[in-house]
């Protein structure tokens, strides 16, 4: 399926303070320069504060991250669950069509959101508030037919109960997630076969329909007003401040200063390598550093084949070559300042150690004497 951008968008966007916290903290869970790997949960807080996934949100988070726009974009487009599109205001709802789901009455249920929403998937209702799609495996097979609204499953569906959800999600109702015929969880609908025993204590519902009830949200959208149940690193109890405005961008390329090269590598991410090793400058020539065990040229007009050492591939290959390193026997003689400059230079990220490439060649070296 083509995913693109939605022809109209908003001209901003900016996190609500407490979503700005949230998102911060995301990005501690990351080691120093590695924050981009936070970008998934970020841009599914922006979803949620805006209920799809707009161009401007992108880039806002892109920009958190210090990530080229593009990267970013890749994320998002890929990713079914992020919306980008606008959804209905009160409920999007994701009919499950996979297999058991379809053989148990999911057509049926496209049905009703097509007589009750809109006649094709992502097309808001007429009010604006509902849409509707056709999702992949939801995983929750056993209690086929099912959809999910919003955060939560709502599970053994027929049509006409489908069609009271979304007339109660109308009236400003939030129905109980969980199994629809009386079910527990999913066990058989004739009743228990074993575990007869079995109790479910003072809950009511399922552990993660109780949980929806209990945390009292539901389909409500995560926004940043949580305060301080969804963010609790905010101590005050008051509503955070409204979104602050930011121009528009002009440009809609990636700022100047994301991307540190052509590559596309950021700053975050050229940073990240400089910390990870002290990466010296590369020179035409061999390093200085290196004891005489480089070349400049190989032995007999051929070089043996480094490949076969485990951790040297065809890139790898030409970077020892281009520092001189052609032979089993000069890899085997390396001292440990060799290995600390060899794996500065070509940016093994201590692959030399960690396989043994010392152990490896001496090995080779003999087998091919």
């Amino acid at each position: 399926m083509l995913r693109r951008l939605y022809h109209e968008q908003p001209a901003t966007f900016a996190f609500t303070d407490a979503n700005l916290a949230w998102a911060k903290a995301q990005m501690k869970k990351f080691p120093e320069g590695r924050q981009a790997s936070a970008i998934i949960p970020i841009l599914w807080r922006a979803q949620e504060q805006e209920g799809w996934l707009t161009r401007p949100a992108i880039e806002y988070v892109a920009n958190l991250l210090d990530m080229a726009y593009i990267r970013a974009l890749e994320v998002a487009s890929f990713y079914f669950m992020f919306q980008l599109q606008p959804v209905g205001s009160v409920a999007h709802i994701q009919v499950c069509g996979t297999l058991s789901c379809m053989i148990c009455g999911a057509e049926d249920l496209i049905g009703v959101c097509k007589d009750k929403i809109a006649d094709k998937a992502h097309t808001l209702s007429a009010d604006g508030r509902f849409s509707w799609e056709e999702v992949e495996c939801l995983g929750s097979c056993a209690n086929a037919p099912m959809a999910q609204i919003g955060k939560d499953y709502y599970e053994d569906l027929t049509a006409a109960r489908l069609a009271e959800i979304i007339d109660e999600l109308a009236a400003g109702k939030v129905p109980v997630p969980g199994p629809q015929n009386g079910r527990f969880a999913a066990e058989p609908k004739a009743g228990l076969t074993t575990l007869k025993d079995f109790t479910t204590g003072e809950a009511k519902y399922n552990a993660s329909a109780q949980a929806a009830v209990d945390l009292g949200d539901t389909i409500k959208r995560i926004d940043g007003t949580e305060v301080p149940l969804l963010t609790p690193w905010i101590k005050s109890a008051e509503q955070p401040a409204a979104p602050k405005a930011t121009k528009p961008r002009k440009d809609p390329k990636p700022a100047a200063d994301a991307p540190a090269d052509e590559t596309g590598v950021t700053k975050q991410e050229a940073q990240a390598d400089s910390k990870a090793k002290p990466v010296s400058k590369r020179n035409p020539e061999p390093p200085e550093n290196l004891t005489d065990t480089t070349l400049s040229a190989p032995e007999g007009g051929k070089g043996d084949d480094l490949k076969l050492i485990t951790g040297v591939g065809p890139k790898m290959e030409r970077q020892l070559n281009a520092l001189g390193i052609w032979h089993y026997h000069q890899i085997a003689n390396w001292s440990e300042a060799d290995i600390a400059e060899v794996d500065a230079e070509i940016k093994a990220r201590g692959r030399i150690s960690r396989d043994n490439w010392i152990g490896q060649a001496a090995a080779l070296a003999q087998k091919s004497s």
